[in-house]
């Protein structure tokens, strides 16, 4: 597929994507309702904003519009284990599955396993064999067991929830049910695509009646939560992830731009999708792929109209997502302003709709 062509602009520093937080305001806990988060509703043509809720989000929506969801299912990416040979604690988080057995993986502590280090979990169900020595980011482990690998993971994996969630006796039921959408479905990601954790039945039930509601995937990998490591914004190059739209999925929203309604993304992942997928006239192509667009300040998007989506890090590549949409200055006054309302932010945060 080909992708957009990035117009040269004026150098962006990293530092130019901060804003202050106050470590109150992440959202450690779920709330009681999915649907009970606050909205920041962003008015892009305007430079304006209003505070809303959730449940006033199909409100926002015109007739002809299309709500665009990511059904990906978190997969239980966390693994805790010991070393065969000492018995020494070790975390190991998968990231993707290069070939059947072998994943590459984050491992805590990594520089103490070599080449050749075995890592058991559980009752000894499985085992992981480290195949590379340390000196990068990320390894490469081959697993074994004695059943299906997705069965012991189910098992034995908790939720990978993000590091600013604080959880010191482990992940809690409520976290294995709340970390996901409630459309999720084919396994694969290893972070929840956290925009689409407000949604409830009964407002999924009244986009079906609609009929306004279409689902691709996207598995969330490590190049949306991967720290950006550059100072020049322009020189970050956010890691690949696998995606699939159907045939009826793309025709739909085809139809829908051609009679003139909006394609409303729901999340950022929704967005690197669709902008992946689509042509130059902005044409979403069916098909599964990898998502390797990189969206940065300049880019022209093709494809989504408006984004509903949850509050970033500061200095994330998601952030500079938004800002390419909606502008920079636009986006970190909105922030400033989430902040002194004190929005809840990240995961388990509240929401901002861009339109």
């Amino acid at each position: 597929m080909q992708e957009p062509s990035q117009p040269d602009i004026m150098t962006m520093r990293i530092s130019d994507f901060d804003y202050d937080l106050p470590e109150e305001l992440v959202a450690q806990e779920p709330l009681g309702e999915r649907d009970a988060s606050r909205m920041l509703v962003l008015n892009r043509s305007t430079g304006t904003w209003q505070d809303s809720t959730f449940r006033d989000f199909t409100n926002q929506l015109r007739p002809d519009d299309l709500v665009i969801v990511n059904n990906s299912r978190v997969i239980p990416a966390r693994l805790i284990g010991r070393r065969k040979e000492s018995g020494g604690r070790v975390e190991i988080f998968l990231v993707r599955e290069i070939r059947t057995d072998i994943w590459q993986v984050l491992i805590r502590p990594s520089a103490r396993l070599r080449a050749g280090a075995r890592v058991v979990f559980g009752k000894g169900e499985l085992e992981a064999e480290l195949i590379d020595e340390p000196g990068t980011e990320l390894r490469k482990a081959r697993f074994a067991c004695d059943e299906p690998f997705e069965s012991v993971l189910g098992r034995i994996g908790s939720t990978p929830l993000p590091p600013y969630i604080k959880r010191p006796d482990g992940v809690s039921l409520a976290d294995n049910e709340r970390y996901q959408t409630i459309y999720s479905k084919p396994r694969g990601a290893i972070a929840a695509p956290t925009a689409g954790l407000h949604f409830t039945a009964e407002q999924l039930s009244r986009l079906h009646e609609r009929n306004q509601l279409v689902e691709i995937t996207l598995h969330v990998g490590y190049g949306t939560f991967e720290p950006v490591r550059v100072d020049d914004v322009n020189e970050h190059e956010v890691s690949s992830e696998r995606f699939e739209i159907t045939f009826n999925a793309a025709q739909r929203i085809n139809q829908s731009r051609e009679r003139g309604g909006r394609i409303v993304a729901i999340g950022t992942t929704t967005t690197r999708a669709l902008e992946s997928a689509s042509t130059d006239t902005g044409q979403v192509q069916p098909g599964s792929s990898e998502a390797t667009l990189t969206i940065k300040p300049g880019y022209r998007f093709r494809v989504v109209d408006a984004l509903l989506t949850n509050f970033h890090l500061p200095q994330s590549s998601l952030l500079i997502l938004l800002c390419s949409f909606a502008g920079r200055d636009l986006v970190l006054q909105a922030y400033r302003h989430a902040v002194e309302t004190q929005y809840r932010f990240y995961s388990y945060g509240d929401c901002m709709l861009i339109l």
